[in-house]
């Protein structure tokens, strides 16, 4: 989760992002519960309703699931169901804006491909 929030965008979609994130990452697997809405509340000092707000929207989305008396589950299918929708959001919206920068730029697609990625943990 999150250290700091993002003044631009509200807690809670900033805290849904981080789930989804979790789910694709395989950090959350399926059928995995999600940490309780008091815990994430405590944790990061949030109002327990923003925290809510996030895990409704990942039910409506049919990610999570509730179980009475349980808490949040990730939903079985979930995580491919994400790979899906974030797969066609990139060709969709995001790459024509890289490929237009791309052809702009005058770089060789190839060139980029074989160029060694930056390690994240770095």
């Amino acid at each position: 989760m999150p250290e700091r929030w993002n003044d631009n965008e509200p807690i809670y979609r900033q805290l849904r992002a981080r789930v989804v994130a979790m789910i694709l990452d395989g950090r959350l697997a399926e059928t995995d519960a999600l940490p309780s809405v008091r815990q994430v509340a405590a944790d990061y000092q949030i109002n327990p309703l923003t925290v809510s707000k996030a895990y409704q929207s990942l039910v409506e989305d049919n990610l999570v699931e509730k179980r009475r008396g349980l808490g949040m589950f990730v939903r079985e299918g979930a995580r491919e169901h994400l790979l899906a929708s974030e797969r066609d959001r990139f060709v969709n919206e995001e790459w024509p804006a890289i490929r237009a920068r791309i052809d702009r730029l005058g770089l060789d697609p190839a060139m980029l491909l074989a160029t060694p990625t930056q390690d994240s943990s770095s």
